[in-house]
């Protein structure tokens, strides 16, 4: 049997496809999520274990932009936080708060009457970020 050039390329071609189709499914299946909902195309990380008491990424349809909804997040967790600290717990509080409790303290945190921007981020976070050091002090003791 006598093989010509057209026929070994064809060869060729027919085993490097057969040997990148076990890799092109493993890439569709990979997903970082534990509960399998999320495609590996959206890059998703899976929660740590002390993750279950962070407040999660508020909803889509919460504000109409993600500057909005970071910012009503760092509210609920000041909101938590201070629960925490008046309350004196060192359990989770989160179960107790809704999205509409952060909407509802907006006026409190406002800084500006732009409603693009009508508070600042950062501040919010960095005030979040304090009362939630402040409850880890109290509860190590």
């Amino acid at each position: 049997m006598r093989l010509e050039i057209p026929d070994i390329r064809s060869l060729g071609l027919a085993a490097l496809v057969a040997s990148a189709l076990p890799c092109a499914a493993l890439a569709q299946t990979l997903s970082t999520n534990p509960s399998g909902d999320t495609p590996f195309n959206s890059m998703a990380i899976a929660r740590d274990e002390g993750d279950e008491c962070r407040v999660p990424k508020p909803p889509i349809d919460l504000a109409e932009t993600a500057y909005l909804r970071n910012g009503y997040r760092a509210i609920l967790r000041i909101l938590i936080a201070e629960e925490a600290l008046a309350s004196e717990s060192c359990t989770c509080l989160m179960d107790q708060f809704t999205w509409d409790q952060a909407l509802d303290a907006l006026p409190r945190f406002q800084t500006s009457d732009n409603p693009r921007l009508p508070f600042k981020v950062l501040d919010l976070y960095a005030k979040a970020d304090a009362l939630e050091a402040r409850i880890s002090e109290g509860c190590a003791e």
